[in-house]
């Protein structure tokens, strides 16, 4: 089975298109997405319908839940506050009834998926660190566990060795972000794992970034934020 597991999408619909495109073309069997499907992009809505035309394994993240309960918005930058706010006035009611209905993790074919980590999956922790790996191997029982919320796409091994998947041995995976990359690269970020095979791979593709900043200045948001998609920061 090939799974595509895709995550922060942030409101990006340019990114979110290209990376289906690629899927597509990938012939995908299954596909995850880790969440923050919503925030600091100008669409909301049409990512969400998106998605959920695709995929019925989606998971919650911070900022789907900040949009829809304004639950520690106050730990959010201003740039990203401001945005919050924004999308909360944008999404529609039907939108934030499913954003409701997420749940923080998922187990799929002996796999884990959770947007931040799985230690208190719902407290949304980074992973940045092999300390904090190491942490977190310890709340998961699954040979691997797949993650977003970074914008950073990395690969932990229980035994610090490893550089790539392999076959009898721990991982937790992040597999970067479609919509807002923050690895100083702009293209956009997913995996895909091949359960057969047992292997793992990173997709980076352009997409139409500009039509996408564009969007964000348009729609009145803060300009940081349109800059910023532009060089991957």
């Amino acid at each position: 089975m090939r799974i595509a597991i895709i995550s922060d999408i942030h409101s990006n619909l340019e990114a979110l298109e290209k990376t289906l495109e690629i899927i597509k073309q990938k012939s995908i069997d299954e596909i995850v997405c880790l969440g923050d499907i919503v925030g600091y992009g100008a669409n909301p809505n049409e990512c969400l319908s998106l998605v959920k035309e695709t995929t019925s394994h989606i998971l919650l993240g911070n900022h789907d839940e900040a949009a829809i309960s304004l639950k520690q918005i106050e730990d959010f930058n201003p740039y990203a506050r401001n945005a919050v706010l924004w999308t909360t006035n944008q999404l529609t009611e039907a939108n934030k009834e499913f954003l409701r209905s997420l749940p923080y993790k998922l187990e799929l074919n002996g796999l884990l998926f959770t947007h931040a980590s799985p230690f208190e999956p719902e407290e949304w922790h980074y992973i940045l660190s092999l300390a904090e790996a190491e942490n977190n191997f310890n709340f998961f029982q699954q040979p691997i566990c797949f993650v977003g919320h970074s914008h950073a796409p990395v690969i932990f091994s229980e035994d610090f060795w490893a550089r790539e998947v392999v076959r009898d041995k721990r991982f937790i995976v992040n597999v970067g972000s479609v919509g807002q990359p923050r690895d100083l690269n702009w293209r956009l970020s997913f995996g895909i794992f091949e359960t057969g095979q047992w292997t793992y791979e990173n997709i980076r593709s352009e997409y139409d970034v500009q039509t996408a900043s564009d969007k964000i200045r348009n729609a009145g948001l803060p300009r940081q934020l349109a800059e910023r998609i532009l060089i991957g920061r």
